[in-house]
């Protein structure tokens, strides 16, 4: 496929220039934007009206998996390549269920990138079967709860688990497309919620409760 217009999202200026050098080299795709947040993106990306949007998963404002979602609900006929530095269930699982055609680590070579870049706008998936089943597994049976938590809504579940990963409110925030303030409102009524006087409490009960684990298969990224 020639033509292929691309819309890039990274809070990384090198890394955006780096991608977009790899891409025009080829001749053959056209970067027709850039964004560094999520509100940027969100405001630019219909009117680009690229074929692909290649969305860092991790925004320092924002969220690439909540650009994919918002874009893929506005307009379905954009498909998104979610580009990550972490190899991370959660994350997997949220690209897909926001709709994402692919999922590649950064450190896939160029010509790897240039091809998943032609797969998606193609409308074909990158998603390894695998990784398909072990997402409609979650679908079905949903994650498993320890009645501990049973008091806590979404969001503060999402918040108590990625406490545990040792993140800041403001990574939280970050990884969850919030304010910083949402997040530290979530974690003051969950840490009511749940009797815990401190966010190290919290942290070290996360790590005790695999709420959102997913069942362990490798996963195989396109490029890893």
């Amino acid at each position: 496929m020639e033509g292929v217009r691309v819309f890039l999202v990274d809070d990384h200026e090198v890394v955006r220039r780096g991608i977009r050098e790899t891409l025009q080299d080829t001749g053959e795709i056209e970067v027709v934007g850039e964004a560094s947040t999520a509100a940027e993106a969100l405001r630019q990306i219909p009117t680009a009206a690229p074929n692909v949007a290649v969305l860092d998963a991790r925004l320092q404002e924002g969220s690439g998996i909540e650009v994919c979602r918002e874009i893929r609900a506005d307009h379905p006929e954009i498909g998104c390549l979610i580009l990550t530095s972490y190899d991370d269930d959660e994350a997997l699982f949220s690209a897909i269920t926001a709709g994402a055609a692919g999922y590649v680590l950064k450190q896939i070579v160029g010509a790897d990138l240039v091809g998943a870049i032609h797969a998606v706008a193609a409308g074909r998936s990158l998603l390894d079967p695998a990784v398909t089943r072990r997402v409609l597994h979650r679908l079905r049976e949903g994650p498993v709860q320890d009645p501990r938590l049973a008091p806590l809504g979404d969001r503060e579940r999402e918040v108590f688990h990625l406490l545990g990963e040792g993140l800041s409110n403001r990574q939280i925030a970050g990884r969850l497309g919030l304010s910083d303030k949402t997040v530290k409102n979530y974690v003051s009524s969950m840490l009511s919620k749940l009797r815990l006087t401190s966010r190290t409490q919290a942290a070290i009960l996360a790590t005790k409760t695999d709420t959102l684990a997913l069942p362990t298969q490798p996963l195989r990224p396109v490029g890893g």
